[in-house]
């Protein structure tokens, strides 16, 4: 008799992607919730992909740190929206008004989680929305995302995207041009709105990690962005990995992803009610 094999357990995590919740109508306004082991109310991670904001790029690729930050003891709530092409009707606004909606609707969520220590990770493209959701408070009031319902208290951008009105993704067809519609010169307000630079102070703390061998964003983005939030009264830790490249800082099989992991344990919310 053959002998019977189980899949490992890790992989089982993460081919499980968790339980998926709408919060719109559309078909990209899901959200897919992980909870840890216990009572809770458990901590949560939201979670922010990257992928140029475009169609080709989806909520598969943060499934890995969701196991993980789950197997930690975290509630992850790995966010997909409507990005650009593919019919999906994303860009400006619908890209920033899905990513607002998302995170408010863990307000609705029947489920144990401590909306007072919930923290965003967003890596690449995710790392611009998941800033510009921490400081979703000062937009003006008829900006898409203004008047959160559900704030952000820690922010993890991993390699990301920190200055939308610099030259700081390769890649064809100008992926922030995109985005926003339009250059800083055609589109100034959607610039002023969504551009991370131009939203501080966040007023929460930051983690900004960046592979110094990323080719895709250059970590001088990371250090300019740093030294500005410091200027404006925030409190940011920079992180420069060496030997790493742009993706490695979301894959929970290399040693780039432990400094992220890392400083979310170090908020002192795991454990704490």
């Amino acid at each position: 008799m053959a002998e019977r094999t189980s899949t490992p357990r890790a992989l089982v995590d993460i081919l499980w992607p968790g339980r998926r919740h709408a919060y719109g109508r559309r078909l990209f306004q899901i959200g897919e919730l992980r909870l840890p082991e216990g009572r809770g109310p458990h901590p949560v991670c939201v979670l922010l992909h990257g992928g140029y904001w475009r169609a080709r790029w989806s909520r598969r690729g943060t499934r890995p740190i969701a196991a993980d930050l789950a197997r930690r003891g975290w509630a992850t709530w790995n966010l997909e929206y409507r990005r650009v092409g593919r019919g999906q009707g994303g860009g400006w606004p619908a890209t920033l008004q899905d990513v607002a909606a998302g995170i408010d609707h863990l307000a609705d969520l029947r489920a144990p989680l401590d909306l007072d220590r919930i923290a965003a990770v967003g890596h690449s493209a995710g790392g611009q929305l998941a800033v510009w959701a921490a400081a979703r408070a000062a937009l003006p009031e008829d900006a898409p995302g203004a008047a959160p319902m559900v704030r952000i208290r820690a922010v993890a951008a991993l390699a990301a995207v920190l200055n939308m009105e610099l030259p700081a993704i390769t890649g064809p067809g100008e992926p922030v041009n995109r985005f926003l519609g339009g250059t800083p010169e055609e589109v100034p307000d959607r610039y002023a709105q969504a551009n991370p630079m131009r939203r501080l102070p966040v007023g929460v703390p930051m983690l900004l990690v960046h592979g110094l061998d990323d080719e895709t964003i250059p970590v001088k983005r990371s250090r300019q962005f740093a030294e500005a939030a410091r200027a404006a009264g925030d409190e940011v830790e920079l992180l420069e990995l060496p030997d790493v490249d742009h993706r490695q800082v979301v894959d929970p099989r290399t040693p780039a992803w432990n400094p992220t992991a890392g400083w979310l344990e170090r908020l002192g919310w795991l454990g704490s009610p």
